[in-house]
């Protein structure tokens, strides 16, 4: 969430311990694409075979549409350079998109990328997803806020939990067969959630998809992003070089 980079060791210690009793998935990498170390990244969709980010950083937070297949910079448009651009959502014709401690939200055209609009929330704003019927909006507690798409007025929360225990520093978010997957803040983790109820169903474990060497100068894992027409999962971080396409797996069938 915050810029704040970290060597490849503090990114494996975790702050919590997973239950026993909790799924935990790891992956095999399908495709490797090109992915712009400058990115910060904070947001990541896919939608109609492109890719939609969201990035932050202070002065140089954008919103991008980018191809997949090469990584190139299709469309961008800077964010006020006093804010520090998070997470995005792709809902229909428009693009909505938070910052981080402004408080202040935007709506875009989903086309040209052009302001239709600002909206206000409480607190800080972290990751953005939707169903399609609803909008989920993390702001780095355990707690998941759920928004009406159309007036973005919050309608409930609830919590995410594992095994009873909340889960804090929820971050960039992405809808994928009908759960809530998230970012951990500082982790190599990816939480699979019910939306339902806010339990963790299961885990992903993503670390090692970049090397030692390729882990200097980028920051943590954030940026999950779901091709429903083919069933493919993309996930990335902030500043990192890669991209990945990733099948997951059961982690007994490794060992």
């Amino acid at each position: 969430m915050k810029p704040v980079a970290q060597p490849l060791g503090c990114i494996l210690v975790f702050a919590f311990t997973l239950s026993a009793q909790t799924p935990v998935f790891t992956y095999r990498i399908v495709h490797t694409y090109h992915h712009d170390p400058a990115a910060f990244t904070q947001g990541l969709e896919y939608r109609d075979g492109y890719l939609y980010e969201g990035t932050g950083l202070v002065g140089k937070s954008q919103v991008r549409k980018v191809k997949l297949e090469t990584g190139q910079v299709l469309e961008k448009i800077d964010i006020p350079s006093n804010m520090f651009g998070e997470g995005i959502t792709v809902l229909g014709n428009r693009i909505l998109e938070l910052t981080w401690q402004h408080h202040i939200g935007f709506v875009r055209d989903r086309a040209t990328f052009r302001e239709e609009k600002r909206f206000n929330y409480p607190g800080e704003g972290w990751g953005l997803a939707n169903d399609g019927k609803r909008v989920f909006m993390s702001d780095g507690s355990a707690q998941i806020r759920i928004w009406d798409p159309e007036t973005l007025a919050e309608k409930e929360r609830i919590t995410v939990r594992d095994q009873g225990r909340p889960i804090d520093n929820l971050n960039e978010l992405e809808w994928v067969r009908d759960e809530l997957y998230a970012n951990i803040w500082q982790t190599d983790r990816i939480a699979r959630i019910s939306p339902n109820d806010g339990r963790v169903i299961a885990w992903i474990d993503c670390s090692g998809l970049l090397t030692e060497a390729e882990r200097e100068n980028t920051d943590v894992l954030n940026g999950i992003a779901y091709d429903a027409a083919h069933n493919r999962l993309f996930v990335t971080g902030k500043q990192w070089p890669k991209l990945f396409e990733i099948e997951l797996v059961p982690r007994m069938k490794l060992r």
